[in-house]
């Protein structure tokens, strides 16, 4: 994946790059992690602008993570909470933790998209709550843009100075994105084993 991520924003360009930020928050394993440092490097060279690095993918960014808050949003809370029921023990969620989760995420949901979207596994993920919670889509772009702007950023910036040894970047931060993963799974298995049908009364 790495060999072909290098030669399409190789012949690409920023097109390349956008295109690999779209797919990138819509297929998590798709890492960021190697395409913005890899631009950054490219820019060092002076084959890329820095500034129209950082824009192509802030942009591929927010239309990717974009489309997971579209869907979400259309779904709604009342589809959701429907579905979760039918799957039972698969979902792993009641309509109690829908509920908290959904007044939780009301009150706290600016700090929560701004904080998932410097995450790696979080940045996708994070925008099916904002999404099911109809979090208006400026403020959820608004915010989304500061956080993607800030971790494009560094990644970019990494990559810039780093030069040809760009790819550390991915090695530092790959540990904590499979530690994010693996964290997620052992929290959805233990939901999944000790999950429990909630009983009609009456």
């Amino acid at each position: 994946m790495s060999d072909f991520i290098i030669g399409f924003i190789t012949d690409w360009g920023y097109l390349g790059i956008f295109l690999m930020m779209v797919l990138e928050n819509i297929f998590p394993p798709i890492p960021s992690e190697l395409i913005m440092p890899f631009a950054g490097y490219v820019a060092a060279q002076g084959d890329l602008n820095l500034i129209g690095v950082l824009v192509a993918g802030m942009a591929g960014s927010l239309l990717g993570t974009s489309a997971w808050y579209a869907a979400a949003r259309l779904m709604g809370l009342e589809r959701f909470t429907w579905l979760c029921n039918r799957l039972g023990r698969i979902a792993t969620l009641s309509e109690a933790d829908i509920d908290m989760a959904y007044h939780w995420f009301a009150r706290y949901g600016v700090l929560a998209v701004f904080i998932g979207r410097l995450i790696p596994a979080i940045r996708t993920l994070i925008s099916v709550p904002a999404g099911l919670a109809a979090m208006p889509l400026w403020q959820f772009l608004g915010i989304s843009a500061i956080g993607t702007l800030l971790w494009t950023g560094i990644l970019t910036a990494a990559g810039y100075v780093l030069n040809a040894g760009y790819h550390v970047v991915e090695a530092w931060i790959d540990p904590v994105s499979t530690a994010v993963v693996v964290l997620v799974l052992v929290l959805y298995i233990w939901r999944f084993i000790t999950w429990k049908p909630i009983k009609d009364i009456g």
